[in-house]
C-alpha cells in the first residue's frame, strides 16, 4: 500500500475488509483514534456471512497521521486494508469532464439532420464560406487547453499524462465561470517545432488556444509562432493571466497608497515566463523604472545571457539607471516588489529598505517570498498566490472572461490592449468604499468578474480592429 497517494488534508477514506468473527468494529475504532484519527463517517460497501467491507472516513491532521493509521490497520488481525483515498482522488475518478449532445437524437428525422444526409448541406455551406465555421460548429465556443507537461504547477517536468488532471481542471473552470467549452490536450512531445505543427493541425476545431504549463524559454517561441501563424487567439495563461491579475491588484494598491504608476520603482524577482509577461504589461501601462532579479543577480545591459533572448530583451528594456547587485541592493527606495521566484527569499529587513508604504506581491507558490504576517505592520499592501491569505493573485479571475469576450467577438488575437482592459475591469469590481489593504482584488467567486472582463475585452478588440464580429447588446 502506497500511502503517498493519500494526500494530507481533512478527510481520508479507508476501505477495509473485516472478518465478521475475528474483530469487533469498536476495537478498530479505538485503535484508529489512538493512531491520531477521528472517525467521522462509516459506510458498508458490501457484506457476506464471513466478511464486511466498510468505507471508513477519518479526519486526520497530516500525512504522518495517515501513515500511523495505515500501520495500525495493517497490524490488526482480521482486517485487510483494500485502499486509501481522499475526496480529491474520488473527485478525479474517471476524470472531471464529459461531453453531451446539445440536442438528443430521438428518431430518424433527428438522425438525418444531425448526421447523414442533411449534415452534408452544412458542410458545403462552410466549404463555400469558411467563416461560417464559427457559427455552425463548436469552434464558436470551444478552447483547447494545451500542455506538454514540462512545467506543471510547482511539480516540474512530470510529462503529459501526469499533467492531465490540471488541464481537465482548467476546462472545468472555463465552463463553470464563463460557459466556455474546452478540452484538455496533453501532447506527448517537448519538441518546440513538433508542438507548433501539432497545434496548427488541430486549430480548425477551436476558437482559441490556451497554452498551459510549458517550460521557459520554449513557451515564448511556441506562443509567438502560433500567434503569427494562426487566426485565432493564443494565450499562455502562465504568462499573461498572471500579468493581468497582478496588474489589476496593483491598480488598486496604487490607488490605496496614492502612488503614481509613472513614478514608482518596481523590483521583479524571478525573470521567467510570468516575470517577463508582468514586466511587459507594466511597461505598457506606464511604469518607467523596473529592475529584474534572477538567481544570478540584477539584470542589466552589462550582463551576458548567452542564447536567452528573453532575458536579453528584459535587460535592454528595464533598469534605466544600470544598477547592479542583488535583490537587497535594488529594493532600496523601491515602491513595489513583484515576486515570482521562490519561497522565503526575503527578510523583514529587506522590506524596511523600501520607500514608505511598500506594496508587496509575494506570489511564489506554495510558499511566498515573505509571509504577510512578517511585514503586516510595515507594508501598505501584501498580496500572495495563496487562498489562505487576503489578496490572492489568481489567474481564474482572468482567463475565463478573456476567452469569453474573445470568442464572442471572434477576435483574431488577444493583444496588449485587451489584457490591459481586462486588468482594469477586474480592478473596477472593488468600489472606493470597499477598497482596503486586505481587499484590493475580488475573489474568484465574484459573479461580476467574468461579465466585466468579457465586455472590456470586446470593447478593446473592436477598438484595435481585431474583432471579426460585433456582438449584439
Amino acid at each position: 500500500m502506497q500511502v503517498r497517494q493519500a494526500l494530507s488534508g481533512k478527510n481520508v477514506i479507508f476501505r477495509l475488509e473485516m472478518s465478521q468473527d475475528r474483530i469487533q468494529f469498536s476495537e478498530l475504532v479505538t485503535r484508529i483514534v489512538m493512531a491520531g484519527g477521528n472517525i467521522v463517517g462509516m459506510d458498508i460497501a458490501s457484506s457476506s456471512s464471513t466478511h464486511v467491507v466498510r468505507d471508513v472516513t477519518v479526519n486526520v491532521e497530516d500525512t504522518g497521521s495517515v501513515e500511523a493509521i495505515v500501520e495500525t490497520i495493517n497490524g490488526t488481525k482480521g482486517v485487510r486494508l483494500v485502499h486509501v483515498s481522499d475526496r480529491t482522488f474520488l473527485l478525479h475518478l474517471g476524470g472531471k469532464l464529459r461531453t453531451e449532445p446539445k440536442n438528443p437524437v430521438q428518431n430518424r428525422d433527428d438522425l438525418s439532420r444531425v448526421y447523414t444526409p442533411d449534415v452534408a448541406r452544412v458542410c458545403m455551406a462552410i466549404h463555400e464560406e469558411p467563416d461560417k465555421v464559427h457559427a455552425l460548429t463548436i469552434k464558436r465556443n470551444t478552447v483547447a487547453v494545451i500542455s506538454d507537461g514540462s512545467a506543471v504547477l510547482g511539480l516540474g517536468n512530470i510529462g503529459p499524462k501526469a499533467a492531465m488532471p490540471v488541464m481537465e481542471g482548467k476546462s472545468v473552470l472555463f465552463k463553470q465561470f464563463a460557459d466556455v467549452d474546452s478540452f484538455p490536450i496533453c501532447l506527448d512531445t517537448q519538441d518546440t517545432e513538433e508542438m507548433i505543427q501539432t497545434i496548427k493541425h488541430i486549430a480548425p476545431v477551436f476558437g482559441g488556444i490556451n497554452l498551459e504549463d510549458i517550460s521557459s524559454p520554449r513557451c515564448f517561441d511556441i506562443e509567438r509562432r502560433l500567434r503569427e501563424e494562426l487566426d485565432i487567439p493564443v494565450f499562455h495563461d502562465d504568462q499573461h493571466g498572471t500579468a493581468v491579475v497582478m496588474y489589476a491588484g496593483l491598480i488598486n494598491a496604487l490607488k490605496l497608497t496614492g502612488k503614481s504608476i509613472d513614478k514608482i520603482k518596481v523590483v521583479v524577482a524571478g525573470v521567467g515566463a510570468a516575470g517577463i509577461a508582468c514586466t511587459k504589461l507594466l511597461l505598457y501601462a506606464g511604469v518607467k523604472n523596473i529592475i529584474g532579479v534572477d538567481r544570478t543577480g540584477v539584470l542589466s545591459k552589462q550582463r551576458e545571457f548567452g542564447d536567452n533572448e528573453m532575458k536579453r530583451w528584459f535587460a535592454d528594456n528595464t533598469n534605466p539607471y544600470g544598477i547592479t547587485g542583488t535583490v537587497r541592493d535594488v529594493l532600496r527606495e523601491a515602491d513595489v516588489f513583484i515576486g515570482l521566484s521562490s519561497g522565503g527569499t526575503l527578510k523583514r529587513e529587506d522590506i524596511q529598505l523600501m520607500n514608505p508604504d511598500p506594496i508587496i506581491f509575494a506570489m511564489a507558490n506554495p510558499t511566498p517570498e515573505i509571509t504577510p504576517e512578517e511585514i503586516e505592520d510595515i507594508a501598505a499592501v501584501v498580496a500572495t498566490g495563496r487562498s489562505d491569505y487576503p489578496n490572492q493573485i489568481n489567474n481564474v479571475l482572468c482567463f475565463p472572461g478573456i476567452f469569453r469576450g474573445a470568442l464572442d467577438c471572434q477576435a483574431s488575437v488577444i493583444n496588449e490592449e485587451m489584457k490591459l482592459a481586462s486588468a482594469q475591469a477586474i480592478a473596477s469590481i472593488i468600489s472606493e468604499e470597499e477598497l482596503s489593504s486586505h481587499y484590493i482584488i475580488p475573489t474568484v467567486f465574484n459573479q461580476k468578474v467574468v461579465k466585466a472582463v468579457s465586455e472590456a475585452v470586446i470593447r478593446a478588440a473592436i477598438e484595435t480592429n481585431v474583432a471579426r464580429k460585433i456582438p449584439k447588446e
